[in-house]
């Protein structure tokens, strides 16, 4: 019997009171599980399904979204976050975004951009994850020299076996002095293996280093000029900055020891190329090995291709067969903790472009 002035209505009510209990956490739990950040993810990076599935399980609040650069602008607007590079027109498209990812150690390119610069994006980048291999390039390009591989390769075309000790080698590291300008997660490493090959170690770099044994000393970069002439290889692997662009002109290279060699793995515009190509033909500099230039590529009759004792290699410093995991785990972690509103790794200080 229907309670006296109970209505259906409030009946109805009542009966499904159990129903909506039940409901309420379900829609909770499904929204709890709904993605809240969009993270753009120009190209892929190189990766396959199976390791896609991997990062957006690692943080199934993201709606990671991969798309083509070509496509970028149509997906750029709401993203909280991209994995890539962007241009200045991306940037201002993009109104929500919160970290950016650089797949390289450098980020001049973006940091040109004022408004990122001045803004409150967090941007982070490869700078420890390819320390490894371009200090091995920045090891085989100074061997390729005082080794004199240089000569020997030469010696092929013609089918000739030279005497390579009348060409002004081969010499040993050990006992001699490496100066690296930019110890930092790539300066390290090569301070690493120079110190395993027995070598004087000194580092110049603007941060106060910590004790370690791979480094003898160091300076600041305003004392860079002082420790030049103790020098047997100059081995350059700073970020290019305002402060950093063209700290290696005639002078500089004029204060290097006679029969110096001179190692650049970071980015060309550290040094004059014409300042270097003169030092080099005078005899004062015993060598150059180059993965990178200014401008790059390296065009067709500069002096560079044309001087005796200079290794060029086509900025292939960052390549191995060992970065591609090393991209992944950051990739992984860094994706983990902008889910989770956690500081990420590898975070550029904007206003000192490093």
């Amino acid at each position: 019997m229907r309670p006296r002035g109970a209505s259906s209505f409030s009946l109805m009510k009542i009966s499904r009171l159990p129903f909506l209990a039940f409901l309420i956490p379900v829609l909770a739990l499904a929204q709890s599980t709904l993605p809240s950040k969009k993270v753009v993810f120009v190209g892929g990076g190189g990766l396959g399904e199976s390791q896609l599935s991997e990062l957006r399980a690692a943080a199934p609040s993201v709606n990671l979204v991969v798309v083509a650069r070509n496509n970028l602008m149509k997906e750029i607007a709401d993203a909280d976050g991209v994995i890539g590079t962007i241009n200045a027109e991306q940037f201002r498209a993009a109104k929500k975004l919160k970290w950016l990812q650089m797949t390289s150690a450098g980020v001049e390119n973006v940091l040109a951009i004022p408004e990122l610069r001045n803004s409150n994006v967090t941007l982070t980048n490869m700078k420890i994850v390819q320390g490894v291999e371009i200090a091995d390039h920045a090891l085989a390009l100074l061997l390729g020299l005082t080794r004199r591989i240089d000569r020997a390769v030469e010696s092929r075309a013609t089918e000739t076996w030279h005497s390579l000790a009348n060409y002004g080698g081969p010499l040993e590291l050990s006992g001699k002095t490496a100066v690296i300008v930019g110890v930092g997660g790539i300066g390290m490493q090569i301070a690493v293996r120079a110190k395993a090959f027995g070598m004087t170690v000194i580092g110049v770099d603007p941060n106060d280093i910590p004790y370690t044994p791979h480094l003898d000393r160091t300076v600041w970069p305003d004392r860079l000029e002082t420790v030049l002439p103790e020098a047997d290889v100059v081995l350059v692997a700073a970020p290019h900055t305002a402060q950093t662009e063209k700290i290696f002109q005639a002078s500089q290279f004029a204060k290097m020891k006679k029969g110096a060699f001179f190692i650049a793995v970071s980015r060309g515009k550290l040094y004059d190329a014409m300042a270097l190509a003169e030092a080099l033909k005078s005899g004062h500099l015993a060598g150059a090995g180059l993965d990178v230039t200014d401008p790059e590529p390296l065009p067709k009759g500069h002096p560079l291709w044309k001087t005796e004792r200079v290794i060029i290699t086509p900025h292939i410093a960052g390549r191995s067969d060992g970065e591609g995991p090393r991209y992944f785990a950051i990739y992984k972690e860094n994706l983990e903790r902008f889910a989770k509103g956690e500081p990420l790794r590898h975070t550029v200080d904007k206003q000192k472009g490093y």
